[in-house]
């Protein structure tokens, strides 16, 4: 039986992760790259080198690099996912140590007195200082198997950590982009709820002259009023904004209200995306996403699980040794011939167990069986998500194109009305009503460019991209 000892472990050995989606990974470039996304094509060279992971800083903005940074070091979240793989380690510590001896070591000294009324009024000491130690001989490689799972799982939970980064600094950015779009657009509404301010005056005016209608009042008035509904709802928006990067980066609620205030000047700029964006091919994504990591290193604890359960099928051998002395005087315990030596094998076999070791056995299959299905599911909502986000940032580049055409239209139509406006042929509501429509138009192109690099996000995001290894 020692012979047998680490010679024979029972169980499936860990082949690998099955293949999926084969024929989308081994192209060269996603299904919906193309010329829209501005993507760089990889290299002959590296293919699968993305972006740096730090991919934010491509969008050239200190004050989101510093939130990132913060966030990645203050973040609850992260914290947490950090313990836990703190624990993880400790439990595959715990199972390696399982298959080493133990010992523990134990003294006792008794005290025994006759009193007066016996036969014999006298008393007696006894003194014991002894060692023991077992250990349990894994013929079978149940123990090697529990470490396996249980280093398997480990790895899991650090990448389930990359996992929390990848979503955080995804999460921080689009959050401040959103809040620098909102407070350009509170900038934008505050100029439009002027311009409607001046146009319900004169409104008035002409028709307190009779050249205009109570119902042109009404409408202007409408008008004014939707405005500051908007305004609203922009403060509302740009409060939770900023409590919301409070909480990722770990500040209380108003901490961040006056670092990323807007501008007394005038409106922040938004970050700009950049003209091209390297996403490497698609077999990198396994490499990259650290789902796909996490779901594959759990198929193979899962799979090291069903040979823990089938080495309870087999004896178990432990070895059982003891050093120790006695005697009823302490000097005593220091003489050789007082000391006591013990080794004992125990065998044990469990062989009547009505049938729970096979239970168990299918229960740990099923496990590894479901396992399998949650690494597919993984791989192919990455390759989805990849394509979706290369898709989608691809169409808004050119939505975005076709919204700054519109904004310059309306910019020129402006300066034909001020022109207008100066030589007399055109009124001063006239006037008006072209600066809103320009504004208006310079709202849609912002929630345009928002709207892009926010897909740009994504799209970073689901290359699995803002993670480091951690130590």
């Amino acid at each position: 039986m020692l012979l047998l000892a680490g010679c024979t472990t029972v169980g499936p050995d860990y082949k690998g992760a099955p293949a999926v989606a084969a024929d989308a990974l081994q192209q060269p470039r996603f299904k919906r790259d193309d010329a829209s996304t501005g993507a760089t094509a990889p290299t002959s060279d590296d293919a699968s080198a993305p972006v740096a992971a730090q991919w934010w800083r491509a969008l050239g903005d200190a004050t989101l690099d510093g939130l990132v940074d913060q966030a990645l070091s203050q973040s609850p979240t992260l914290q947490a996912a950090e313990a836990r793989l703190r624990s993880a380690r400790a439990a595959f510590n715990e199972q390696e140590a399982n298959g080493r001896p133990k010992g523990s070591a134990s003294a006792l000294g008794v005290g025994v007195w006759q009193g007066p009324g016996t036969d014999h009024e006298n008393s007696l000491h006894l003194y014991s200082v002894g060692f023991d130690a077992t250990w349990e001989v894994d013929l079978f490689g149940g123990t090697r198997r529990a470490v396996e799972a249980a280093s398997a799982q480990a790895q899991a939970v650090q990448a389930d950590l990359a996992d929390a980064q990848v979503s955080l600094t995804a999460e921080v950015a689009s959050t401040y982009v959103g809040l620098r779009a909102q407070q350009r657009r509170q900038a934008l509404l505050r100029d439009t709820a002027a311009f409607d301010a001046q146009a319900l005056t004169l409104v008035r005016q002409r028709r307190d002259q009779g050249v205009a209608s109570a119902d042109d009042v009404e409408q202007r008035a409408q008008q004014a009023e939707a405005t500051q509904s908007s305004l609203a709802d922009v403060a509302a928006e740009i409060a939770a904004s900023l409590d919301r990067l409070a909480l990722l980066t770990g500040q209380a609620p108003g901490a961040l209200d006056e670092p990323l205030a807007a501008s007394q000047s005038g409106p922040l700029a938004l970050p700009h995306a950049p003209d091209s964006v390297a996403i490497g091919d698609p077999a990198a994504l396994l490499q990259r996403r650290p789902d796909i990591r996490a779901a594959e290193r759990r198929l193979a604890g899962r799979n090291a699980q069903i040979g823990q359960e089938k080495a309870k099928y087999f004896p178990k051998l432990s070895l059982l040794g003891n050093i120790g002395v006695a005697g009823t005087d302490p000097g005593k315990l220091l003489r050789t011939d007082h000391l006591a030596l013990a080794a004992v094998p125990y065998l044990s076999w469990n062989f009547l167990d009505f049938g729970r070791t096979a239970a168990a056995v299918r229960e740990a299959e099923a496990g590894r069986d479901e396992a399998v299905a949650n690494y597919k599911a993984a791989v192919l909502a990455a390759l989805q998500d990849a394509n979706t986000s290369l898709a989608r940032f691809g169409r808004q580049r050119q939505s975005v194109q076709h919204l700054l055409a519109q904004q310059g239209s309306t910019s020129r139509t402006l300066d034909l009305t001020r022109q207008r406006r100066q030589a007399g042929a055109a009124s001063q509501i006239d006037l008006l009503d072209a600066q809103r429509r320009d504004t208006e138009a310079r709202l849609k192109a912002l929630d345009g460019e928002t709207a892009l690099l926010k897909d740009f996000v994504a799209l970073q995001k689901s290359l699995g991209l803002g993670w480091d290894l951690p130590t």
